[in-house]
Parts: structure tokens; C-alpha cells; sequence
């Protein structure tokens, strides 16, 4: 895709797409020239594909392409340099072709229309332009409710400011009434009701924040990984299986009593063996 650029102002330019691309000083062209030499409807382009075609709607000798004039229609090419009133545009193709702004700070910006009306269309901005009724304005706008000197805006070390001219209706940033104000790209920009989306380079706003690195929780020591090991196993309950503690202890009581009953049985069978020797040894006439 080409573009036609001012080669003073690159924020003076428009894109070579549409079927028809219209340059003049009405604010209802494509690209609007704001110079007493430039009539309100002096040229047009013809799109189709990748073919250009200038036209001269402005008269003989008011249109000249490098350096030589254009009576009524002629092709037009990449690099051509079309002189329209005391302006110099050229055909550029933007992906190897870079511009510096006016101001120096390489940077543009651009009013894009929402009002049905004229929805889409880019309105570019200089380092300052001037937005109202009259034809004396940068930004021209046959309106009855615009005043003829409604607003400027302003470029000032690559940030734009919007200030109202004592307008009737107002100047609204983001529906809010400003006599003076920063405007940042994505803002809503309003002149009564005729309302812009503002296209312009990128704030701090828009970009993106870097999150600080988050530390990881540390491993916790091995004596609450062994509690809470302890804390997870089974514990006995009541009518539960005895533990090795408690059966050990009754067995031992066990074999104390088991014990203890032996002696008094193997006492008993040495009285009766006494008892019966002693009866025998009487019988026998020993005793």
C-alpha cells in the first residue's frame, strides 16, 4: 500500500486505498491543505489495484507532477512528487520509507473521525492546527454548531495538547469540558458532538509492566515434615489391637503368675510323697 506525504509535515498525509482519494482545502477532502493557493476540491486519485491515476480538478498549470504540469489526468508511481498550491507530496511506500515529523520528534498524530457521518476518516495533525468552521482552519468543518475558531490542538516536544478557542459548544475530552488539556492516544476527543478517537504515539500508559520476580517458599526443616508424618498415621483406638508395649507387659504378668501357681503344685506332691513313704515305712514295722 502507498501513501501521498508532505515532504515537510509527514503527519500531512493520507493512504492510497480508497477507490477515490480527494486533496483539497474543504475539510471533507481525504487530505485537507490548509493554503490560500490550494482550492477546496484541487485533485483527486483514483485506486484500482495497484494502478494510480491523478486527476487535475483544479485548473491548468495548478498541478504539476516532478515538475511538470498536469492538464487534466496523468499515472502516478511510487517516488512521484506531486506539487499541489506551494505543497510537495510525494508517493511513498511506508514500510521502507521513513519520515521525520516537523517537529523533529518522529512521531505523528492523527484525529479519527467517529461520527457516522464521516466514520473512519483520519484527520492528521500538525505541530499546530486549528479545528473549526471557518475555511482559514487546519481542520475544516461545515458545521453550523462548530465555531468558525472552535479549537487548537498542539504538538508540544511530542505530546499533544487540545485548547478551546472560546467555543460556544465546548471541547470535551472524554466527555468532560476542557478549556486546556493533555490528550493521550485512545482518548475521546469531542467539538460539541462531533466526536474523534485520538491516534497518536504510545504513553507510559500503554506499556507493558514488568512484575517483579516472586520469591519461592523455602523447603520447611525435616522435624515438621517428621511431625506431620506422625500426625498422618493411624493411632490405636479403644477395642483396637493392644500395642507391642502393652503386650509384652501382660505376657510377662502372665508367666509371673504362671509361675508362681508351679511351685505351690510341686510343694503339694513332696508332702504326699512324705505322707505315703511315711505310712509304708510304719507298715513295715520300720517306725
Amino acid at each position: 500500500m502507498f501513501k501521498l506525504c508532505d515532504l515537510k509535515d509527514a503527519s500531512q498525509s493520507v493512504w492510497l486505498v480508497a477507490p477515490k482519494v480527494t486533496i483539497g482545502r474543504a475539510g471533507s477532502c481525504d487530505l485537507t491543505i490548509a493554503d490560500d493557493a490550494v482550492a477546496k476540491l484541487h485533485a483527486e486519485v483514483a485506486v484500482e489495484d495497484d494502478q494510480l491515476t491523478l486527476h487535475n480538478l483544479a485548473g491548468a498549470g495548478l498541478v504539476a507532477v516532478n515538475g511538470q504540469p498536469v492538464e487534466g489526468s496523468c499515472p502516478l508511481q511510487l517516488g512521484d512528487q506531486v506539487k499541489i498550491g506551494g505543497r510537495i507530496l510525494a508517493v511513498l511506500d511506508p514500510k521502507v520509507t521513513k519520515l521525520k515529523a516537523s517537529a523533529g520528534s518522529g512521531v505523528s498524530w492523527a484525529l479519527r473521525a467517529n461520527h457516522p457521518a464521516i466514520a473512519g476518516r483520519v484527520f492528521p495533525v500538525r505541530e499546530t492546527s486549528v479545528v473549526g468552521r471557518s475555511d482559514e482552519c487546519d481542520i475544516t468543518f461545515s458545521l453550523s454548531h462548530l465555531s468558525r475558531r472552535h479549537a487548537r490542538l498542539e504538538v508540544r516536544e511530542g505530546l499533544l495538547f487540545v485548547i478551546d478557542l472560546g467555543s460556544a459548544n465546548g471541547t470535551y475530552l472524554n466527555n468532560r469540558r476542557v478549556v486546556e488539556s493533555r490528550v493521550r492516544r485512545g482518548d475521546e476527543l469531542r467539538f460539541d458532538t462531533l466526536s474523534f478517537s485520538v491516534v497518536g504515539p504510545a504513553d507510559d500508559r500503554d506499556k507493558t509492566t514488568v512484575r517483579p520476580a516472586v520469591s519461592l517458599p523455602q523447603d520447611k526443616p525435616a522435624t515438621a515434615d517428621a511431625a506431620r508424618a506422625a500426625a498422618a498415621r493411624p493411632q490405636p483406638v479403644s477395642g483396637s489391637e493392644p500395642t507391642r508395649e502393652r503386650r509384652r507387659y501382660e505376657g510377662d504378668s502372665a508367666l509371673a503368675e504362671g509361675g508362681g501357681s508351679g511351685w505351690i503344685w510341686v510343694g503339694g506332691l513332696l508332702l504326699t510323697a512324705a505322707a505315703v513313704g511315711y505310712f509304708w515305712a510304719h507298715n513295715q514295722g520300720l517306725i
